[in-house]
Order: structure tokens, then sequence, then C-alpha cells
């Protein structure tokens, strides 16, 4: 499959789709963080088939994280997939906008790692339809944009992530990783200070340039 931009071929690339299994996210979460770069999330619905490139993430390690939802081991109804095993999805609603995180850590580790922008792939013109838009820089440069463009709900709650509907594949290896604080979680102390986003470099489709 190749990948345009405007008309211009920006990623000349032969994927070849295959979830990624369980053992992949079996491993430290800041590693996971940085490991999803370049990796391919694909959301199939009734409407068609959408998928993006993870371009920039945030690690959430709770409960020493005061910025994760589950600080203190704070155990509620939205948190309780984060205490499951790795590789589940985590979906909220924050401010009417759906957010996608993936489980990590391991049983009774609630962590987790937001995927904040993707890098629009396959389904372009269905995303544009979703995000009523034609910007495709805008699409998809945001933890709310992306989720809408590719029809990932709350109802995805609890998913494993290793098979349809919506699943992760391989996709490419990045040159460079950047690295900086989160973004929107100015009233977490110390925690708003943390280098825990990770993005590939100089990609036009994060959603923040690097701080």
């Amino acid at each position: 499959m190749n990948h345009f931009l405007e008309g211009e071929l920006i990623r000349p690339i032969q994927i070849k789709i295959s979830p990624l299994k369980g053992h992949f996210y079996d491993k430290p979460t800041l590693e996971l963080a940085k490991s999803l770069l370049g990796c391919l999330l694909i959301k199939k619905t009734e409407k068609g088939i959408a998928s993006g490139f993870i371009v920039e993430t945030e690690a959430y390690i709770g409960p020493e994280d005061r910025a994760a939802h589950s600080f203190n081991n704070r155990r509620t109804k939205r948190t309780e997939v984060m205490f499951r095993e790795s590789g589940l999805v985590y979906t909220y609603v924050m401010h009417t906008h759906c957010l996608v995180n993936i489980v990590s850590g391991g049983p009774e580790k609630p962590e987790a790692v937001l995927i904040r922008a993707i890098e629009p792939f396959t389904g372009i013109n269905l995303m544009k339809m979703r995000r009523g838009m034609t910007n495709i820089k805008n699409l998809t440069n945001g933890p709310g944009k992306l989720t809408k463009a590719l029809g990932i709900t709350i109802e995805n709650y609890g998913h494993c992530l290793s098979g349809p509907p919506l699943f992760i594949s391989k996709g490419f290896q990045p040159e460079k990783i950047s690295q900086g604080k989160r973004i929107g979680i100015d009233n977490s102390g110390e925690a708003k200070d943390y280098p825990w986003r990770f993005w590939i470099s100089e990609n036009p489709f994060i959603s923040r340039k690097g701080s």
C-alpha cells in the first residue's frame, strides 16, 4: 500500500497486516510507549477500514504517577481495565472526546499508554467524512481527533488488541524519536514535568511540536 499526502507520495511502504500478539505489550511502559511509534493502528467498522501509523504517545505509570487515572491504585469502573493484562484497550471520555489508551504494566500494575496522534494511511476519505474536513494534516493530530477519524468509541473499552475490530500491526521503524513533557496535565504536581511523551521526530502529524 502506498501513502499519499495531497498528491505527493510521502511513505512508499508495503505493509503486511498482522496483529501484534500479546507478548509485544509485555514490556515496561516507557519502552512500550516508544515501541508503538511507527506501528499501524487499524479500526474496522461497517463503514469501512481506516488506519494510521502511531506517531505520538504518552506513558502513564500509576499508582505513583499523579497524572495517571490509577494514581494511588485508584480502582473505579473506569480504571478497572488498567488492572488487567497488557494489550487491552482503555477508552474514556474527556471533554466529550473519546481517548484511546493501551493497557500496560501487567496484571495489578495499572499503567497505560495514550495514543496522542497518528499519521493517516488508509481509509483517508472515510476519516475526512467522519471529521467533516479535508485538511489531512489536521485529521488525526490529537487524541480526540484520531479516535473520531478511525471510529474508535467507548464501546471498544476492554477489547484485546490482538484482533479485529481494533488492532495494531507492524509498520515502519522511526529514524529518530524525540522525548518531552506530557500535555494537558498541569494540575498533576511534579508529574507534569516527567518526560514521558514520545514522538517521531519531525513528523508533520504530531499534536504539538516538541517541548
